[in-house]
C-alpha cells in the first residue's frame, strides 16, 4: 500500500513483539498479552512511535527546500524529541513550541526528560503557557512565521505529525509489518490496543488492519481526555489516509476509542495508571509512562479484568514510546 511513498529510513526495521507471559498469568492466563515494541525502533533519542510518520514526511521536507523543521508539543512532548532528533539526523535546524498543556507541578517538569533531550540536541526551544487542544495553535503558526521573518526557510509539522498529509502512512505500514510478523508467529491477533491522542497512529492502523477486516478490531484508549474531538480527528485522517493509498472505505463505526480512562486530565495520570505502569514494570520489566503508554495499559488491564477480549484472545499492545517523559514526574515515583 505505500511503495508508491517515499520513505526516509529513520527506524532499524521491523520492531520486535514479544510474549507478556509474566502480566498474561497475573491477569489469570485466559488472554494472551503481548507487546510491539515501537518504543525499541530506533537509535535516535530513544525512538518511538512518532518516527515511523517521520520517515514519510523528511522526503517532503527535504524536497521543500526547508532548511528548518518547526512542531508543537506540551513541554515533555515525545513528537517534539522526535523531531528535534530527525532534525538533527538530516542536518536541518529545529524550532520547537511547547506548551503548558499539562497542569502537573514538579520542580524538574521542565529540565528532564524529552525537554532536555530537545534542548541537548540543539533545538530551538520555546515555553509557551497555552493549555492543551489537538488542534492547530496560534503559537505554532507565530512560530513558523518567525522562522520566515528570520529569513530561514521552515517546515511545518503538526503535533503528533497527525494531521500532515502524510502523517497516517507510517501506521498503514505498522499493520503491514504486524501481518508479516504474524505469518512467522503462525497466528493472527485478534485485537490491537493503541493509546489515541492526536490520532495518526491510531487512524493509520485503522486504514492498514482495514484490509484483513480488522479494523474494529483497533482498540483506541483515549488518553486526550477530549474524546469527541479525538474520535473526530482520528476519523478525518483516517479517511484521508485511505483515500491516499487506495485502501477500504473508513466509516465512524469503524474508529473505536474507548473513553474510560483518559482521566482526571490529559497527561495528568490517575492512581490506576500508575498502578499498571508499576505493574508492567515489576512484572515484565517494560516501562510506561504516565502521559500515554500508561494509560492505555491501564486500559488494556482493565478490559482484561472486565472479560472484555474472550477467552483465548491474542492480544497485541502497540508499545508507543515515551518512557523519558517520565522523569518529569519524579516526586510521583520517588519511592517507586
Amino acid at each position: 500500500m505505500l511503495s508508491k511513498f517515499k520513505r526516509y529510513p529513520l527506524t532499524f526495521g521491523p520492531t520486535p513483539i514479544e510474549k507478556l507471559s509474566r502480566l498474561s498469568a497475573h491477569l489469570g492466563g485466559m488472554v494472551e498479552l503481548f507487546a510491539k515494541r515501537e518504543d525499541c525502533n530506533s537509535g535516535l533519542a530513544f525512538g518511538g512511535n512518532k518516527l515511523r510518520k517521520l520517515e514519510y514526511i523528511v522526503p517532503d521536507a527535504i524536497e521543500s527546500g526547508a532548511d528548518t523543521l518547526v512542531s508543537i508539543g506540551g513541554v515533555q512532548s515525545n513528537h517534539t524529541r522526535m523531531v528535534a532528533a530527525t532534525a538533527a539526523k538530516i542536518g536541518m535546524k529545529c524550532r520547537l513550541v511547547q506548551e503548558s498543556w499539562v497542569p502537573h507541578e514538579d520542580a524538574v517538569y521542565d529540565r528532564v526528560g524529552n525537554i532536555l533531550l530537545s534542548r541537548v540536541m540543539g533545538a530551538d526551544v520555546q515555553l509557551v503557557d497555552e493549555g492543551f487542544d489537538i488542534g492547530i495553535r496560534a503559537s505554532w503558526e507565530n512560530a513558523l512565521a518567525d522562522v520566515k521573518a528570520k529569513g530561514g526557510k521552515p517546515y511545518a509539522i503538526p503535533a503528533g505529525a497527525s494531521v500532515h498529509k502524510y502523517g497516517g502512512l507510517g501506521y498503514v505500514g505498522f499493520a503491514e509489518e504486524v501481518r508479516a510478523q504474524e505469518a512467522e508467529l503462525g497466528f493472527r491477533f485478534d485485537y490491537i490496543v493503541v493509546c489515541t491522542v492526536t490520532g495518526s497512529t491510531h487512524a493509520g492502523m485503522v486504514v492498514g488492519f482495514a484490509q484483513d477486516g480488522r479494523q474494529r478490531k483497533v482498540i483506541g484508549i483515549d488518553a486526550s481526555a477530549t474524546p469527541a474531538q479525538t474520535k473526530a480527528q482520528v476519523l478525518d485522517i483516517a479517511q484521508k489516509t485511505s483515500a491516499l493509498v487506495g485502501g477500504k472505505d473508513i466509516t465512524g463505526e469503524d474508529i473505536v476509542l474507548n473513553e474510560d480512562y483518559a482521566y482526571p486530565v490529559y497527561g495528568v495520570p490517575s492512581q490506576e495508571t500508575l498502578q499498571a505502569i508499576r505493574l508492567s514494570a515489576r512484572l515484565e520489566g517494560m516501562m510506561t509512562d504516565p502521559v500515554y503508554e500508561g494509560k492505555s495499559m491501564q486500559g488494556m488491564i482493565d478490559l482484561v479484568k472486565k472479560g472484555f477480549f474472550p477467552a483465548g484472545s491474542k492480544v497485541l499492545y502497540a508499545h508507543l514510546g515515551g518512557v523519558p517523559a517520565i522523569n518529569g514526574y519524579s516526586y510521583t515515583f520517588r519511592n517507586g
